[in-house]
Parts: C-alpha cells; structure tokens; sequence
C-alpha cells in the first residue's frame, strides 16, 4: 500500500499513460476544475485510469469515485480519501 498523497500530477501521468500519446490533450496548466469530458477523456478512458491507480496505489476504488468524478479534483480527492481509509485500516 501506499503512503503517498496523490496528487495532480499523478494524475496527470497516468491520464497521459491511459491515453497513450495523448491524442492532442492537453494537461498543461491548472486542470483541477475542468471537466474531463471537456480535457478529451471518456468514460473508458477515466476507467482505465482507475485501473492504473488501482494497480499503482494498490487500492480498490469505489466504482462510484470514478464514475461520479467529473473533474481532476474530484478524481485526486477521491482517490486520497481512499488512501486515508486504506491506510487507517491495518487489516487490508
């Protein structure tokens, strides 16, 4: 498991990783309140970032936390707040 906070930039790799060459998206600049759908990532593509956080973070993210999330912000929120619970939690 891991300690670390995730952050924009995390996200960032791993939405450019997902999209392979990016496909013209741009990330540069601050991309906390846009939509993805407006920053050119589809469901799929949101999922198979979840999958990457997933397996990078080793954490199991609620289905909702990706398909409720319409912004980086809300993305790099929920995935923290599953840190927070996976770490208080010494059993998992």
């Amino acid at each position: 498991m891991s300690t670390t906070e995730f952050t924009v930039e995390d996200l960032k790799r791993i939405l450019r990783e997902a999209a392979g060459s990016g496909d013209g998206v741009s990330l540069d600049g601050d991309i906390l309140d846009i939509d993805f759908e407006v920053l050119g990532y589809d469901s799929l593509a949101l999922l198979e970032t979840g999958g990457r956080i997933e397996r990078e973070y080793e954490i199991s993210l609620d289905e909702s936390a990706i398909s409720e999330a319409e912004t980086p912000r809300a993305l790099v929120e929920a995935v923290n707040n599953d840190l927070g619970l996976a770490q208080a939690d010494p059993v998992s």
